[in-house]
């Protein structure tokens, strides 16, 4: 016989009754079934109630009866689904959680209650009672006023709800806590120096300049400048101030011909905190360039308009032949413009350099000169003028930090000028120069006026009376500039 060949088989004949018989149909899943799971328990677990062994006249009898055999039933169909799916595995799954609860079999079936049909839940914390106007509730001894015990904790629990989001305060009154006012007040104090504190980091986060660093926003600007070829790379900081800090950098290539950059650039990055600028928005809300933008604006903004201000000025000193920084370019609150000294060195203030004699009169020369060229052609007044913002760098003085400088006409700027003059006078007294004036003759040689007072303060008070004239002016006829009588008139500037 060849192996690959077709089996005999040998066919069994039936008859179509047979095979349409429902009576052979359940023989045959009963035999599969008991093959495929021999040791299946029964469905009945035990006799079925009947009649002989209980009364069944009451209808609640005979449906606890049809449920229960109905339980029995669906409680082995899934011990067969259990025994089908595990199989011979090791890890086994349960329907345990699937099977029927007879409520009938506890004692105590009859007394437990469903609680989300009752109006009162027992375990529920109650809300914190509200005390009346007249502060208690009920008459004797059971008076209950709004420094209970009881009271008062419910309330600070209900009232800790309050605190800022980040402060996790849980879920208190679902477990009805009661807190003292101790506690109470020991968290509220913990809660707002939490408060006060994430607002402090925040607040140095994004929107300060640190005291050698810089906030994301502006190290991206200063990315910007760098990926445009403006800059060529920014090698570090050389010096920090109250209001701002400068970093140098070398110089790229211009985007347009007419625009040459220095080999060198200091890059001032106005520093973004309002707490460094308390005191010195007098410099800015009194200017009349900026006045109708002052209140305008949010207090954050004016920081970029104090960069803008430093830029304004120091076009008006270049213009003047004044020796000073040369501004390259303005974005939001950093100014470059060249560099002051050579070779990554800045040139040193004029209070560490060491001069001779002659150089120190040289040096008090060309202030003075500056000082009425600042005064007269640039209409301007330094208002910070000293020792510190002047440089000394290839044999003359440089004039730096002028973003508080303000126009004669400002309600404060001839005040400005008089302690700019004390200031120079004094230094240069120290230093030996015989041909420094004193801060009255200077400030009279500067602005032109000619005021004779015997004493400072006779003098300050002719300042102070010439201040309020001009603002007068200023109001009466909503002009800019300053019209003063008599024979020491300053000069009027038209721009």
């Amino acid at each position: 016989q060849c192996p690959w060949g077709a089996p005999n088989t040998t066919s069994i004949s039936c008859s179509l009754a047979d095979v349409m018989s429902e009576q052979l149909a359940k023989e045959l899943q009963l035999e599969e079934e008991n093959a495929a799971f021999p040791e299946v328990v029964a469905v009945a677990e035990g006799p079925f109630i009947t009649g002989e062994n209980i009364d069944t006249s009451s209808d609640l009898m005979l449906a606890q009866m049809l449920q229960m055999e109905f339980d029995r039933e669906y409680d082995a169909q899934l011990r067969r689904e259990e025994k089908k799916i595990n199989g011979d595995s090791k890890v086994s799954i349960s329907f345990e959680n699937y099977r029927k609860v007879h409520p009938y079999d506890s004692d105590s079936s009859e007394d437990e209650v469903d609680w989300q049909d009752t109006r009162h839940d027992p375990y529920r914390a109650d809300k914190p009672t509200t005390t009346p106007r007249k502060g208690f509730v009920g008459k004797g001894k059971d008076i209950t006023t709004k420094h209970d015990e009881v009271v008062c904790g419910r309330k600070n629990t209900a009232r800790m709800e309050n605190f800022a989001p980040e402060f996790q305060v849980g879920d208190g009154i679902g477990m009805d806590l009661k807190l003292s006012n101790q506690v109470f007040n020991a968290l509220k104090q913990h809660a707002y120096s939490e408060e006060r504190r994430s607002a402090r980091l925040h607040e140095k986060k994004e929107h300060s300049t640190a005291e050698k660093a810089v906030d994301p926003k502006t190290r991206l600007l200063l990315y910007k400048m760098v990926n445009a070829g403006m800059l060529e790379t920014i090698t570090g900081c050389i010096s920090t101030g109250k209001e701002s800090v400068v970093f140098h950098a070398y110089g790229g290539k211009s985007a347009t011909e007419d625009k040459v950059i220095p080999p060198e650039c200091a890059i001032k990055v106005f520093k973004t905190t309002l707490n460094e600028f308390k005191n010195r928005d007098k410099y800015i809300k009194d200017d009349y360039r900026f006045k109708d933008r002052f209140s305008k604006l949010n207090p954050r903004k004016i920081i970029r308009m104090w960069a803008e201000k430093e830029m304004h000025n120091l076009t008006r000193m270049q213009n003047a032949g004044i020796p000073c920084p040369q501004v390259v370019i303005l974005k939001k609150h950093v100014l470059v413009m060249s560099f002051i000294g050579q070779d990554q060195v800045p040139a040193p203030k004029l209070k560490d350099v060491t001069l001779s004699s002659e150089d120190m009169k040289k040096a008090y020369s060309q202030i003075l000169n500056m000082m009425q060229q600042l005064y007269k052609e640039c209409n301007l007044v330094h208002a910070d003028l000293s020792e510190y913002n002047m440089l000394w760098h290839d044999g003359k003085v440089w004039l730096i930090d002028v973003s508080q400088s303000v126009e004669p006409t400002h309600p404060h700027g001839l005040e400005f000028l008089f302690r700019d003059c004390r200031n120079v006078s004094q230094f240069f007294q120290k230093a030996g120069v015989a041909e420094a004036l004193n801060e009255r003759e200077l400030f009279n040689a500067v602005s032109g006026f000619n005021i004779t007072a015997d004493n400072e303060v006779d003098f300050q008070a002719e300042i102070e009376a010439l201040e309020k004239m001009n603002e007068d002016h200023v109001q009466n006829h909503g002009k800019k500039l300053s019209m003063f009588s008599g024979d020491g008139d300053p000069p009027i500037y038209d721009e």
